[in-house]
């Protein structure tokens, strides 16, 4: 946005507060316009933004997507939005017609919760206790990855702070030493609940950061000077810790009537807006920016052992391979020729042989614990830098991380998940192991890929693609050996599907993906003997789904098919079928769908394929059934 008047550059502490009362202003504005949103929560924070924004956030607004060493600014606290866009405007990127007339209307940038269609926007934030998660991702490639000096940002709302993923967050900063990570908590008393958790009591959150090994500085929000003197002091590093400025605030400041408030989440009536507009000293139009970055080029860490000439991956047809283990072969073929690609692992090292990545490239491997939110949060903010991710924990554990998977969709982040030990095949670990949901959770996900392999061949194919592919990817893998398929150098497109068995005059289709394959093409074997000829289909790529070739099977099989998957029988490969089958085929469809319909036990692989009916003897009765009924 042109503007007639240059910015002012680090202003003095009186025009600051006048820049703090614009940005409360504007707050009421763009709510009372728009007849959404609260501004109280902005009002109570707009003496940080303004001393932060003004003197210590370096940050080039002409060259927001192309300056490298930018600061970054998290808006985590839910229900601040107002805030942010009046910043913007005071920084002079967006103009104030846009602040007031596009505010949470339909089709503009500047929606309830920030997005990033807008350039200086991260990722989605909303969902409360994310934001800082997701700093912690881009503090990390910051100091450990890129080796340069911005700062990440984040604005809490103390009710964020019931959250677990925060104090997740907040560990994990500690334990990998984020001293350019600095979260700002306004703690305006501003609760949605009838209880107000510690109220005012800042002692006590600062016993808990400070327990969790950050260095805790506690502000009155509202002094000028002693904010601006924390934030230079949080400029300077604490001991290679994270920060936390507690910073104690009144919702609505400014306006005796606001602060004297205890609605929640509701635009102010025009006549309350106009009273509180004139207290405030009425509306404003400055512009203002702080310093810039130093603007010096990103450096990605390379480790020595990267070699352009290691030999390709080759498997020989007889090796009994589990697609875990072929996954993190693929994934250290990818990262001795890419040194942006990252591994993160939830304590599941070894068993996933996460292990192996960490021996050989140990500057782009981080643990993140028991921590699966922060494990899929740290993998958004590290493709905000422009890494490439990949997540690796049980599949089953994943669940617990379904919001953060869910706003990394919103975001239109690119992240590589991967879920090990998936359903009844893990066996003995019995069923809290067991992942029979993470195929419908998945699908469900905004945009996302969802793959499921069978050998190593096309585990091998489908970690290549994930790198370049965009938005949410998941990777499905077993726990147990199984026979290598494919020949080398097979293209698995994603969006595709193999029939690695047909003949001119199959009887019935059998659709299997990852261990149902394996029985789907033993059971093919059983019904050969009974002079039944089954066509079998590899559907290793569940999302986008084949459903091509789908009903083509069906048409050249007399309308039978028989799904059988190793999942719940809600969501997976099963309704993907059937929503494939939707879209028209010649034939009259008759399917069994075969799937985990109860609660499983431990027990060995075959005792549990058997006991919950999609192993090849099921699989090939079931084909009977529907040539028998012709």
């Amino acid at each position: 946005m042109k503007t007639e008047n240059p910015p002012l550059l680090i202003p003095d502490l009186q025009t600051i507060a006048d820049l703090a009362a614009q940005l409360r202003v504007d707050s009421i504005r763009s709510t009372t316009s728009a007849g959404s949103g609260d501004p109280l929560p902005s009002m109570s924070a707009a003496d940080l933004l303004a001393i932060l924004i003004s003197r210590h956030f370096r940050y080039d607004w002409d060259r927001a997507t192309r300056t490298p060493d930018n600061d970054h600014l998290i808006f985590s606290k839910p229900g601040a939005s107002p805030l942010l866009y009046a910043m913007y405007k005071a920084v002079g990127v967006i103009s104030d017609n846009e602040l007031v007339q596009d505010y949470r209307r339909f089709g503009s940038r500047l929606q309830a919760h920030p997005m990033p269609i807008l350039p200086w926007v991260d990722f989605a934030t909303g969902s409360p206790g994310q934001g800082l998660p997701e700093a912690v991702g881009i503090a990390l490639a910051g100091k450990h990855l890129e080796n340069l000096a911005y700062r990440v940002w984040v604005l809490c709302g103390e009710s964020e702070l019931t959250e677990g993923s925060v104090w997740e967050a907040m560990e994990t900063a500690s334990r990998y030493q984020l001293s350019n990570l600095i979260t700002i908590v306004d703690a305006s008393q501003a609760s949605q609940r009838d209880s107000k958790g510690l109220d005012f009591d800042l002692e006590t959150y600062a016993k808990r950061f400070e327990a969790f090994g950050a260095h805790v500085i506690r502000v009155n929000g509202h002094d000028l000077e002693e904010v601006d003197a924390a934030l230079a002091r949080a400029c300077g590093g604490f001991e290679s810790k994270p920060i936390v400025i507690l910073a104690q605030t009144i919702k609505g400041r400014g306006s005796s009537l606001l602060e004297l408030d205890d609605s929640q989440g509701n635009p102010l009536p025009p006549g309350t807006s106009r009273q509180a507009i004139r207290e405030l000293g009425g509306e404003r139009h400055l512009m203002v920016r702080g310093p810039k970055p130093t603007q010096r080029a990103a450096s990605v860490i390379q480790d020595t052992e990267l070699d352009d000439d290691a030999p390709a991956l080759t498997y020989t047809s007889d090796a009994q391979i589990s697609t875990q283990s072929a996954y993190q072969d693929a994934l250290l073929d990818l990262a001795g020729r890419r040194a942006n690609v990252v591994l993160l692992d939830a304590e599941v090292a070894h068993p996933t042989f996460d292990h192996k990545f960490a021996a050989t490239f140990s500057k782009r491997s981080f643990e993140l614990g028991f921590a699966e939110q922060q494990l899929v949060a740290t993998a958004t903010g590290l493709s905000v830098r422009n890494f490439i991710p990949f997540a690796s924990t049980s599949a089953a554990f994943l669940t617990r991380a379904y919001d953060v998977i869910r706003m990394a969709g919103i975001s239109g982040a690119s992240i590589r998940l991967v879920g090990s030990h998936a359903g009844v095949e893990v066996g003995a670990d019995g069923p809290s192991q067991m992942a029979l949901e993470d195929i419908a959770m998945m699908r469900s996900i905004n945009d996302a890929t969802v793959l499921y392999p069978s050998d190593a061949v096309s585990t091998q194919a489908l970690v290549e693609q994930m790198a370049n592919r965009t938005g949410v990817s998941y990777l499905r893998t077993t726990l147990g050996g199984y026979p290598v398929l494919y020949e080398q150098g097979t293209a698995f497109p994603i969006g595709g599907s193999k029939v690695p068995l047909s003949s001119s005059n199959d009887h019935v289709t059998l659709v299997g993906a990852g261990v149902t394959l394996h029985e789907c093409l033993a059971a093919s074997k059983l019904l050969a003997e009974m002079g039944i000829r089954a066509m079998v289909i590899d559907a290793y790529s569940i999302r986008p789904f084949d459903g091509s070739t789908i009903r083509k099977a069906v048409d050249s099989t007399y309308g039978r098919i028989v799904v059988a998957e190793d999942h719940h029988p809600e969501g997976g490969l099963g309704e993907a079928v059937l929503t494939a089958l939707t879209e028209g085929t010649k034939s009259k469809v008759r399917i069994e769908h075969l799937a985990v319909r109860d609660i499983p036990s431990s027990g060995t692989t075959r005792q549990l394929l058997s006991a919950t009916g999609i192993d090849r003897e099921a699989i090939s009765q079931a084909a009977q059934r529907l040539v028998d009924g012709h």
